[in-house]
């Protein structure tokens, strides 16, 4: 008597030991990784902002004028750090965990570039961040120099796109799924509505989490081979 490893995977019944199964696999190095990139991410790219030249303010668009200052969707803003966890929680193996960080690291590479050497920034938009508050505190601490690309959508679209090849490939349900494009769409949509980025940059960080996603996709795999009971 035979079965096959990835139809037990893709058992409605196992999806939750199979994400289970991904997320012990490597947990400590995923740890380690997790924490030194984060760690070493953010004085690289406060060192850009304080030095680069001066910003050049984007245009508005038609549609960041319809979309309304909604401050209540900072929470959402600020899961962007735990949303892009997942995809390295769920990595399957060394190779994937090595794909997603890759990915991470070109993209990171790619916008910091272009914050140097094209430093852009949001038009001074009048809004009500009374002081203390952390929405006072994003606009004092977040300077100037880093609107386009978004990178807060670059990784937000980057880390869906993985998670749904990840979800699909442990034959999770549908509903859990949509949330992972619905928690994706909902931080993008923040982006905005905290008037953090506007449209123009929101675009590039999308086009860039887009290719990304693409261009490091893994290639599907060999068919399995059965293993005896």
């Amino acid at each position: 008597m035979t079965h096959s490893i990835a139809s037990d995977a893709l058992s409605p019944q196992t999806w939750p030991r199979a994400l289970w199964q991904r997320c012990r696999t490597l947990w400590l190095l995923k740890l380690a990784g997790n924490t030194v990139a984060t760690l070493g991410f953010f004085p690289l790219y406060f060192w850009v902002m304080q030095n680069a030249g001066p910003a050049w303010v984007l245009p508005l668009t038609a549609v960041d004028r319809l979309i309304a200052f909604w401050p209540a969707m900072l929470p959402v803003y600020l899961t962007l750090w735990a949303y892009i966890a997942l995809p390295v929680l769920l990595a399957k193996d060394r190779r994937e965990l090595n794909t997603i960080a890759i990915g991470c690291a070109v993209m990171t590479a790619i916008a910091l570039a272009v914050f140097w050497w094209m430093p852009t920034a949001i038009p001074n938009f009048a809004i009500d961040a009374a002081l203390g508050s952390s929405l006072h505190f994003l606009k004092t601490f977040d300077a100037a120099g880093n609107a386009f690309p978004s990178l807060h959508v670059s990784f937000s679209v980057f880390a869906c796109l993985v998670l749904a090849r990840q979800l699909r490939e442990a034959g999770a349900p549908l509903w859990l799924r949509l949330l992972n494009v619905v928690w994706a769409v909902a931080i993008v949509y923040s982006t905005m509505a905290v008037r953090q980025h506007v449209l123009i940059d929101v675009l590039g960080g999308f086009g860039l989490g887009l290719a990304m996603g693409f261009a490091l996709r893994e290639r599907p795999s060999a068919a399995p081979v059965p293993v005896a009971a």
